[in-house]
């Protein structure tokens, strides 16, 4: 498995959390920064995650800002992205088996960091569960064909 991850300022220090946690695991991981906390603008992270994932050059991509929610909007701009901004198990769970996400978007000021390491391996080891779902999958292309 091929993950691509990126942050901005704001979630600089939860993302190299969840990078050296995703190294340990022996999962391949690429950073695309942020490489400090300087002030940068997240929908230029947003996009190059999103874009190499929709490329398919990544199975999958991790974005982590303030709040997650900025993030997520700008990723879900690539078309071919489904990011789902998440801060519980839960949806960590849902978010995969029903809507396929390919994108996960975290809010480093927002949750703490053992709940967000337990989201990133639910998420990671969750698989997409098709049947009726698919269906719906195939509605938000549909959307994005038209209207993106």
């Amino acid at each position: 498995m091929k993950i691509v991850i990126a942050s901005d300022h704001g979630g600089y220090q939860l993302k190299n959390t969840i990078v050296q946690h995703l190294i340990q695991k022996g999962i391949d991981i690429t950073d695309f920064g942020t490489k400090d906390e300087t002030s940068v603008d997240y929908p230029d992270y947003a996009k190059k995650v999103g874009v190499e994932v929709a490329a398919k050059k990544y199975d999958l991509g991790i974005l982590v800002c303030g709040t997650g929610i900025g993030m997520s909007i700008a990723a879900n701009k690539v078309q071919g992205v489904r990011c789902a901004l998440v801060s519980d198990c839960f949806s960590a769970r849902a978010t995969r088996q029903h809507n396929d996400s390919n994108v996960l978007a975290l809010g480093g000021r927002v949750i703490g960091t053992e709940l967000a390491l337990e989201i990133v391996d639910i998420w990671l080891k969750t698989e997409f569960e098709a049947g009726r779902h698919q269906r719906r999958v195939d509605q938000i292309a549909d959307i994005e064909k038209k209207h993106l």
